[in-house]
């Protein structure tokens, strides 16, 4: 078998995704039949069919799913090779940290103080995305380190935790069950998170999507207004609802609901003195603070 090309897995990876030869075409803008055809060599330099097409659907065989995997992770690697060998090139080197914002109980000011008098230091660099897009930075070579909140995606990645802290349900002050002290997951069925998910599961199902009554939403001052409304509930770490008191939210404790735990993650095959420097801080910050937040009592704001 030949080596494979970056170009036939980015067309691969476009029609999995699209699961549609023409939209897939659209998105690489280029024409739908030498997609086609680029498709059919791939499949028989291979040596397996990757699709099953009929006249009505495109579906991935047990194999493209396999491929589909792998291409993307090679896809990856290609590209973080690409950003990482630029950014190691440049005369300002910095420290590209990913994370989401308010999402790092409170401790991020006090990692950095600690991490610029650590050997190896860098200037750091901050790159604020939403719930969910920090495994990708890492991995893609965008960011050199993050704090995130689990569960995510840990594929090539290490990480250590720092802190674990509860999670409250964010309600209207004018819900029926903000007048209680304290709910259990089920109480909030009929109910959905910022992404569409229903709440009494416990968890959002990944990047923020399109829900019934909304368009898509991850910035915290939106979520917040539909919590007001009444449109959505959501779970919050405790370090965010402190900071947070706002008129006409009311915020509680969920008996069953699995707390937040703040890690620093960084890629594998990372060597970089900088990231080591920056664990070292993160670390020393944490176990100087509190390891488990007590759950303050329901508080209308």
């Amino acid at each position: 078998m030949n080596d494979l090309e970056t170009r036939q897995l980015r067309y691969f990876v476009a029609v999995a995704e699209e699961l549609h030869f023409g939209r897939a075409a659209e998105r690489l803008s280029m024409a739908q039949p030498p997609l086609s055809r680029a498709i059919r060599d791939l499949e028989r330099q291979l040596g397996v069919q990757l699709l099953e097409r009929s006249t009505r659907q495109v579906t991935l065989t047990a194999a493209g799913a396999v491929f589909l995997r792998d291409a993307r992770t090679a896809l990856d690697a290609v590209a973080a090779a690409d950003r990482r060998a630029r950014h190691a090139g440049r005369p300002d080197p910095r420290l590209r940290l990913a994370l989401k914002a308010d999402h790092d109980a409170g401790l991020l000011p006090k990692i950095i103080e600690t991490y610029e008098v650590e050997d190896g230091a860098l200037p750091v660099e901050l790159l604020l995305g939403g719930r969910h897009e920090q495994p990708r930075q890492l991995r893609d070579g965008r960011a050199d380190v993050a704090l995130l909140p689990t569960p995510f995606d840990e594929r090539g990645l290490d990480f250590e935790p720092l802190l674990t802290e509860p999670r409250l349900v964010a309600l209207a002050a004018n819900d029926p069950l903000a007048a209680q002290t304290g709910l259990r997951l089920a109480d909030l069925a009929g109910r959905s998170l910022p992404d569409g998910a229903p709440a009494d599961q416990g968890y959002s199902t990944g990047p923020t999507t399109r829900a019934a009554t909304h368009g898509p939403v991850s910035d915290l001052t939106q979520i917040f207004k539909l919590v007001e409304l009444g449109s959505i509930v959501c779970f919050l770490p405790t370090s965010v609802t402190e900071r947070y008191r706002r008129p006409g939210i009311v915020y509680l404790p969920v008996s069953d609901l699995e707390p937040a735990t703040l890690t620093v993650a960084w890629p594998q095959d990372s060597h970089s003195p900088a990231v080591a420097a920056f664990i070292r801080a993160a670390i020393e910050v944490a176990a100087s603070a509190y390891a488990v937040r007590e759950t303050p009592s329901p508080v209308a704001t």
